[in-house]
């Protein structure tokens, strides 16, 4: 562990110390502060726009600003990918006002993948006070009274992709003019367009540049591996990188912290199955601790935490140690988190910024670039995921050049584990590219479909969707009866709009509503409702908890009441999976590894009430819940039962031992792959019916597959050694929720064999290593 940090930071970590001892804390990192390379103005930037500026505190701009702007200036496509806080939206908005104050005919459109973040630009350009901009944000908030006048008037207009999918492009005759004087395009936090989202993101961008004249595409990134392809493949277009970033920088403090074992003595979060497992304090209560310390010293701090009930639980607990220590203190913390109405939303953004509150628990809501000025700190319960976003997330605090405190708060699962002993794969790896597959057939299909009922289809845009593969998706969809082939193109044949699910959310969002009063109190993603407001839930909202009495999957309705039960709920599913087809085979004799296509049938049975606090199961409600059926993408391999007697796992201890290696597969997935374990399922079994052998399969989440299987299947050997060394490293005996249990697991972590587990992976390896034709290994030795 480093021994000192920054003097500005240093007062935090001194308090973390202070109150808690060294002991948690496995890593300091110091990151110093860095000054900033100004770059004269250009000289094609308007005098109104330099003065409005000026009046904003930029002096000047600095030089990746001033590059990127002088890039799209000139007409080429541009991604400028730096930093957290370093100045990303100049680098758009000198083009794109520039054009606007000299043009009075030319438009511009911003994209960006959260309202906040839009809103949140919206009101940079309005504080300019510019004339003739006319900047308007057009999204799911907007009244539809104002609607029209935006339509008609403005010529910025900032929106997110939902909305440019379901309101601008269907509706493009209205929107003619505008989309014809079309001159720039800027698309923002690009990093967030991953996985399916990313994918269907990449052919809105194809749909939206086909009914418009040439606009020049701008976009932004966070720091990220290969900006350039990235862009390019999410636009179409040659795309030209600024990385050099030339911002000024505080210092900045990363802490990286793992929550003490629990003394036996304690009640203590352990599974049913096993009594004797180690278990660490939760990341939820370290992460609440935290925040109610630094709130308490007025340490303006944001906590990220990965689900929305996370993000409830940790302010709730926070502001329940606030309000023991000093009555009132407890409204000084919020959760802010996806489902709220515009109107929460609003409210907790302008008390955060004006200081009402000094805590904020948040989920990735907050992640993306909206300027949340003064903050000191960030905690981080649980790695996020991806390299991309725990730097986004940790960049939120020293804003404007101050330092900064981050602590990562491990979490009790292999990831996290192997992260806070191994700061090397955090500090000394560069940030990973972005994975989208534009070609999957799932994303594809339906958005030509969307595509001509805009606008007929072309032979021209075969080129533009990707060639081949869109050649062969329009004459499945032509043999179909979706689309028909006429002399001028392929039309869409049916009556309403083609069905697209943009995020891969599994469907439409489901509304949580209060049963005796009708008051709506958010919403859930279709695909998440199952487990999360299934009859007998208990939903969070705001602090206050909820019981949900029925939900109506027609209506996409969960009807609620309110109650404080002494418990929590967690879904059970049971998961079967079948091989479709195989798309890449290696033989290497005792063990095959496979990357194909399947169909994964899941379905909720039923839930368990845990005692809060300990965890302890009280009961098992069935459910009867309809099946999901999900055709995707997989990596798997199979060992033979005879290599795996030979290495001393015992037919008995066989589901076990796969099981456990599945698990801690499926956790270290994220080390290679931009995902996290929530994009991700897997099925062990030791004896598959389409295999013939024992076989531990990991699958993506998403229909049609969202290219994490397809990089662990190239980076096998990388994945799966940082498998075995969680799992051989670990000091419990049997297993524990840092190696190999999941809090996933729909059969209640049974069985694990952990000992079986290593020996079973070793084989895998061991095999591999010495296959000289086994190239996924061979590539990342």
């Amino acid at each position: 562990m480093t021994s000192s940090a920054p003097a500005a930071t240093a007062p935090l970590l001194d308090l973390l110390r202070a109150r808690y001892g060294d002991g948690r804390i496995t890593h300091v990192e110091r990151l110093p502060a860095r000054s900033g390379t100004p770059a004269p103005w250009p000289g094609w930037v308007p005098a109104p726009l330099r003065a409005a500026l000026a009046g904003r505190g930029v002096a000047a701009p600095w030089r990746h600003q001033a590059e990127a702007a002088s890039l799209a200036r000139d007409g080429r496509h541009v991604v400028v990918a730096t930093g957290t806080a370093s100045g990303k939206s100049l680098a758009y908005q000198l083009p794109v006002l520039s054009r606007l104050l000299t043009d009075p005919r030319s438009t511009g459109l911003y994209l960006a993948p959260t309202k906040a973040l839009a809103a949140d630009q919206l009101r940079a350009v309005t504080a300019l006070e510019l004339p003739r901009i006319r900047a308007a944000c057009y999204d799911g908030d907007t009244p539809r009274e104002e609607r029209e006048w935006i339509r008609a008037h403005a010529r910025f207009v900032l929106t997110n992709p939902d909305m440019l999918h379901w309101g601008i492009l269907p509706g493009n005759r209205q929107w003619r003019l505008f989309l014809k004087q079309l001159a720039y395009v800027v698309v923002d936090e690009i990093h967030a367009y991953r996985g399916v989202f990313g994918s269907h993101v990449a052919h809105l961008l194809r749909r939206l540049r086909r009914l418009t004249g040439a606009p020049v595409f701008v976009l932004a990134s966070a720091t990220t591996g290969d900006p350039a392809s990235t862009a390019s493949r999410l636009t179409g277009l040659d795309v030209t990188a600024v990385t050099d970033d030339a911002s000024p920088r505080g210092a900045v403090t990363f802490v990286l912290w793992e929550p003490p074992l629990l003394d036996g003595s304690l009640p203590r979060p352990r599974p049913a199955t096993d009594d004797a497992a180690p278990v660490r304090r939760s990341a939820l209560a370290e992460s609440a601790d935290l925040l109610a310390d630094a709130v308490s010293h007025d340490i303006r701090t944001l906590a990220f935490v990965r689900s929305r009930r996370g993000a409830e639980v940790l302010a709730s607990t926070a502001r329940g140690a606030l309000e023991a220590a000093v009555p009132g203190l407890g409204r000084r913390v919020a959760a802010y988190r996806g489902g709220y109405l515009p109107e929460e939303r609003r409210t907790l953004e302008q008390a955060l910024q004006d200081g009402r509150l000094r805590g904020l628990a948040t989920t990735t809501a907050l992640e993306l670039g909206v300027d949340l000025v003064g903050l000191d700190a960030v905690v981080l319960c649980g790695y996020p995921g991806r390299l991309a976003s725990l730097w986004q997330q940790a960049g939120r605090a020293g804003r404007a050049g101050q330092d900064a405190l981050c602590v990562l708060v491990a979490r009790d699962d292999p990831l996290d584990t192997y992260l806070v002993h191994h700061p090397a794969a955090l500090f000394g790896t560069p940030v990973e590219a972005t994975v989208l597959d534009p070609t999957n057939p799932y994303v594809l299909g339906p958005q030509l479909c969307a595509a001509a009922a805009e606008s007929a289809l072309t032979t021209a845009d075969i080129a533009r969707f990707g060639g081949q593969p869109a050649a062969d998706a329009i004459a499945v969809l032509t043999a179909a009866g979706a689309l028909r082939r006429r002399p001028t193109g392929w039309y869409w044949t049916r009556s309403g709009r083609p069905d697209l699910d943009l995020r891969g959310t599994g469907g439409g969002p489901v509304a949580v509503v209060e049963g005796a009063s009708g008051r709506l109190l958010g919403t859930v993603d279709g695909g998440s409702a199952h487990f999360l407001v299934h009859p007998g839930a208990v939903y969070l909202h705001q602090g206050v908890s909820y019981v949900v009495d029925t939900l109506d999957l027609d209506d996409a309705v969960a009807l609620v009441h309110p109650e404080t039960p002494q418990w929590y709920t967690h879904a059970r599913d049971t998961t079967d999976l079948s091989v479709v087809d195989v798309r890449s085979a290696h033989d290497a004799g005792p063990v095959s590894l496979f990357l194909g296509t399947v169909d994964v049938t899941n379905q909720v049975v039923s839930y368990q009430r845990r005692v809060i606090g300990s965890g302890r199961v009280i009961g098992t409600y069935p459910l009867d819940l309809p099946e999901r059926q999900l055709r995707t993408v997989a990596v798997w391999f199979t060992i033979s039962p005879e290599a795996l007697t030979s290495a001393g796992v015992e037919p008995a201890e066989v589901p076990g031992a796969l099981h456990a290696a599945e698990h801690a597969a499926i956790g270290l997935l994220p080390l290679v792959a931009t995902c996290d374990r929530w994009d991700i399922g897997g099925l062990s079994t030791a004896m598959h019916p389409d295999t013939a052998a024992p076989t531990i399969f990991v699958y993506d989440g998403h229909p049609g597959g969202a290219g994490f299987a397809e990089r662990a299947h190239a980076a096998a050997w990388q994945w799966l050694s940082a498998t075995r060394d969680v799992i051989a490293q670990c000091p419990c005996e049997t297993g524990c929720p840092s190696c190999v249990q999941s809090p996933k697991c729909g059969n209640g972590n049974q069985p694990l064999a952990k000992t079986d587990a290593v020996r079973a992976l070793a084989v895998v390896l061991s095999t591999l290593a010495h296959d000289p034709g086994s190239t996924p290994a061979a590539a990342t030795l």
